[in-house]
């Protein structure tokens, strides 16, 4: 088994793609549909989503693995206050982040299509946005908050 210092490396490495991914796939998808520009929307929606799977997924997966594997070293029960409020917001954080994948690949095969059809932009991208704002803004919080949990371990109550 990995030590306990071994362990919490993986794991700020991981919570560090996992933000940073986050955050600059966001930038870009914000930046990309403020240009209002289909090529522009299709090309960066396709490297939003290739991005999610090859840094924002595997760090998903890393995260509670060796999060959970630091408790047991470490000898934390999972009942302890500020734990049970990380794991709370994390759920929230991948329940808002599995639709934002799912509206990134909406956005992106919409935009390819209106390319190939010499169309604009249409009401179905605007509704794939405006869903991907409204589940970002949780997500983001929630993964703020886990940090600072993760950093100053607060007693409750």
């Amino acid at each position: 088994m990995m030590s306990y210092m071994a362990l919490k490396l993986v794991h700020i490495i991981s919570s560090t793609l996992l933000f940073g991914a986050g955050l600059g796939t966001a930038f870009y998808m914000w930046r990309a549909d403020r240009s209002r520009d289909l090529t522009v929307i299709a090309a960066v929606s396709r490297h939003v989503v290739i991005a999610d799977w090859l840094f924002t997924a595997p760090a998903v997966i890393i995260q509670p693995l060796t999060g959970l594997a630091m408790l047991h070293l470490a000898q934390i029960p999972l009942t302890t206050p500020w734990v049970i409020a990380s794991l709370v917001l994390y759920g929230v954080t991948g329940l808002c982040w599995l639709p934002v994948v799912y509206l990134q690949i909406q956005v992106c095969r919409n935009a390819r299509r209106l390319l190939q059809n010499s169309e604009e932009l249409n009401a179905a991208h605007d509704r794939y946005m405006k869903c991907w704002y409204l589940l970002g803004w949780p997500a983001f919080i929630s993964v703020l908050l886990i940090f600072y949990l993760m950093v100053f371990k607060p007693a409750f109550g």
